[in-house]
């Protein structure tokens, strides 16, 4: 009988703590800052990002399941939905967005003024109007700024030194990404003139837009296409590069994971650690600092990345001013 009573004893004692240990997880879990992440594409190719973005938050202090919480939202290259899933992260009550391209920052901007947000754009934030200056963002967004528009000019020029009788060039945009694709058009007409190129631009916002244009170089065959930077045609990195190697054209991307696809060559900002820096400040954030208070970070690390490989299928030599010069060379 004092058995039975000593087990009854037992049993209630350690239900009572499985309660409460149940209690304290919850309690914890509920405790934890939870930051809403909003991109327009989709989670396939896009590993990269959301690791070094993690890594930017462990430097920071936060670990994802540890000691914060992130609720993922995934636009799979509908724009239109941004809006939508913005307001569906401010629903989660979440302490901070962070969001990658233009359109997906002007869906946060738009949903909360008063929720942090830390956006990742390829051009300046000012021009754009997402915030009031780079040293003093004000309200309450900051971020980052690799530039991609920007370096239009240099990747003509890096492209000319590889192909120097190159003087038709494709350009392809994302229309469904506006800001972008004017940015590019309005830099790479200004690098032409200056460089006595004639280019052509082209609209490509599906997997069949692309296929269609590099179809048609048919008739009026550019000597070397320029690709510009969207969500949409980083997902599609494999494709542009199968097609510029089918139709045999030389081809420059904005980033090294087009290089690393198969393309040609790449020239611009390591997006790797901007998304890792995109980590680092919205961990600042939820330890309490204003994004009025932490100035738009520009990148400043660049980097050429030329797929020997690629450039051997083409029939070209690659000079040796290129491959010292290169960042990486892919074999």
């Amino acid at each position: 009988m004092r058995f039975d009573l000593r087990r009854r004893e037992f049993i209630t004692l350690l239900g009572g703590a499985a309660a409460t240990w149940s209690l304290a997880a919850r309690a914890q879990q509920a405790a934890m800052p939870v930051i809403g992440f909003l991109h327009p594409a989709s989670p396939d190719g896009n590993a990269d990002r959301v690791r070094f973005f993690r890594q930017g938050l462990k430097e920071a202090g936060y670990d994802e399941g540890e000691n914060a919480a992130v609720e993922y939202r995934w636009a799979d290259n509908q724009p239109e939905r941004l809006p939508a899933l913005a307001v569906d992260l401010i629903r989660h009550r979440v302490a901070v967005i962070v969001t990658f391209g233009p359109a997906a920052a002007f869906a946060a901007k738009a949903a909360t003024t008063t929720i942090p947000v830390v956006f990742l754009v390829p051009e300046d934030p000012v021009r754009l109007g997402l915030v009031a200056s780079l040293a003093r963002p004000g309200a309450n967004l900051t971020g980052i700024n690799f530039f991609a528009a920007e370096v239009v000019a240099k990747r003509l020029e890096l492209l000319r030194e590889l192909v120097p009788d190159a003087a038709r060039i494709a350009v392809l945009v994302d229309p469904a990404v506006p800001t972008s694709a004017e940015s590019t058009e309005r830099e790479a007409e200004e690098a032409a003139r200056a460089m006595g190129l004639q280019i052509k631009m082209h609209a490509v916002k599906t997997g069949g837009d692309i296929d269609a244009v590099f179809a048609s170089f048919g008739g009026e065959r550019p000597d070397a296409v320029l690709a510009a930077i969207s969500a949409f045609l980083v997902d599609r990195r494999v494709q542009l590069a199968l097609q510029a190697m089918l139709h045999r054209l030389p081809a420059t991307y904005a980033l090294r994971e087009f290089a690393e696809a198969g393309g040609l060559m790449s020239y611009g900002a390591n997006l790797r650690d901007a998304c890792r820096q995109v980590g680092v400040y919205a961990g600042r954030i939820l330890k309490g600092t204003k994004p009025a208070d932490l100035p738009v970070v520009q990148s400043s690390k660049f980097e050429l990345v030329i797929n020997h490989q690629t450039a051997r299928m083409l029939g070209l030599t690659v000079p040796d001013k290129l491959l010292v010069g290169a960042d990486e060379v892919i074999e």
